[in-house]
């Protein structure tokens, strides 16, 4: 089982937590003045990386609140997890810290 660590609760098992979408997605400032094209972009277009993804999750069954996470869509390993509202990271410097730190061990 995947245990999530909930920067509000801590660790638990993946059962509790939802999939949120592409976290650190620009919501448009005056969605009316968009053309359908550009409303169809906001609402569906997302990247799909295969590798490093920056995710929001929500603790539904815990604190129910959103969070993001940085993920492995390969391994399905989370390197990190931070409040929502924290600024997003550089994912490539993230997992080459926890790699580095697990090497030491």
């Amino acid at each position: 089982m995947l245990l999530i660590a909930c920067p509000y609760c801590g660790e638990r098992p993946e059962t509790e937590f939802r999939y949120a979408g592409e976290a650190h997605i620009a919501r448009p400032h005056d969605p009316s003045a968009l053309n359908d094209d550009e409303w169809v972009d906001f609402l569906y277009q997302r990247a799909n990386p295969k590798g490093l993804h920056v995710e929001r999750w929500r603790h539904i069954h815990g604190c129910a609140r959103f969070f993001n996470a940085v993920r492995d869509t390969v391994s399905d390993r989370i390197f990190k997890t931070y409040e929502a509202g924290e600024p997003r990271p550089d994912v490539n410097a993230v997992a080459a810290d926890v790699l580095a730190k697990e090497s030491e061990r």
